[in-house]
């Protein structure tokens, strides 16, 4: 799943590279991936793209010069993805076979196409007259990365609350961008175990783990900056110290990266690291060790 290192990584790309262009054509291959019928997404055909920018995982263009001037968000979910093109194909794209959802051409011959995989569909598009419009942009939490968002503002948000930190880190409305996988990286950094109970984290551990999600998202977002959407997902997977790694060593200390598995995804972590050299036991099996 994109999170907001790639996220940002796309804005800046398109922020560089579609900026003031024109809108000519937008089509829809997936009515399903499209949340919203006012105003219809016709009203982005002739509207210029003034600006682009990011709400935790969503992607936001920004539209003038029409009547109705539109933003385009839309929310990549769990395997969608940006596909440009500097000269759009001509071809036609057929509903219902083939993984585009949805294909906008620009003014200069290039353009996009909003591609998910797999048969479980959850890519969503809004054509929206204010981002806010967006329910899963209305209830997001604080970005982690705003100056604005502070070590004492990561303790508010986990006081009084006794659930996981790994559920904490991955809740949008409570911290805005983050997903299972640099909540993974975040905790290894922070060496600290996943299914430690936010409200029994003591000033020390929230120092530390303001430190390890600073670091972590910055450093994910330099090496995204710059770079073509065919580009971010490797370098994603390259910057992974123990998410998608299971049997791989720690590049920390050495040992074994586990796995515990969940219905529809999985966690990632280092026993020495982060929980005392413990095995975490899978939910699906028996009771969590803490």
């Amino acid at each position: 799943m994109p999170e907001m290192p790639e996220v940002q990584g796309l804005v800046e790309f398109l922020r560089g590279r579609v900026t003031g262009l024109e809108v000519t054509r937008v089509s829809v291959a997936n009515i399903a991936a499209l949340k919203t019928y006012d105003p219809p997404v016709d009203a982005l055909t002739g509207a210029r793209i003034a600006g682009v920018a990011r709400h935790g995982k969503f992607v936001d263009l920004a539209t003038t010069g029409t009547d109705a001037a539109p933003h385009l968000v839309f929310h990549l979910a769990k395997a969608g993805w940006l596909r440009f093109y500097e000269q759009l194909p001509t071809t036609l794209i057929r509903p219902g076979k083939t993984p585009i959802a949805l294909r906008v051409a620009l003014s200069d011959g290039s353009g996009f196409d909003l591609t998910e995989a797999g048969t479980k569909k959850s890519l969503a598009v809004y054509v929206v007259r204010d981002p806010a419009d967006v329910p899963g942009i209305a209830r997001l939490g604080p970005d982690p990365l705003d100056p604005s968002f502070t070590r004492d503002t990561l303790a508010g948000l986990l006081t009084g609350r006794r659930t996981q930190i790994k559920g904490v880190l991955r809740d949008q409305a409570t911290i805005a961008g983050v997903g299972n996988a640099y909540s993974d990286e975040i905790l290894h950094a922070a060496k600290m175990s996943p299914y430690a109970l936010a409200s029994s984290l003591d000033d020390a551990d929230i120092d530390r783990l303001f430190q390890a999600m600073t670091d972590t998202l910055a450093e994910a977002i330099a090496e995204a900056s710059g770079k073509p959407p065919a580009e971010l997902k490797d370098a994603k997977r390259r910057g992974m110290k123990v998410h998608g790694r299971r049997g791989e060593t720690c590049p920390v200390c050495g040992d074994e990266v586990r796995s515990v598995f969940f219905a529809d995804n999985s966690l990632e972590y280092c026993p020495t690291c982060q929980t005392g050299g413990k095995i975490l036991a899978d939910r699906r099996l028996s009771r969590l060790l803490k």
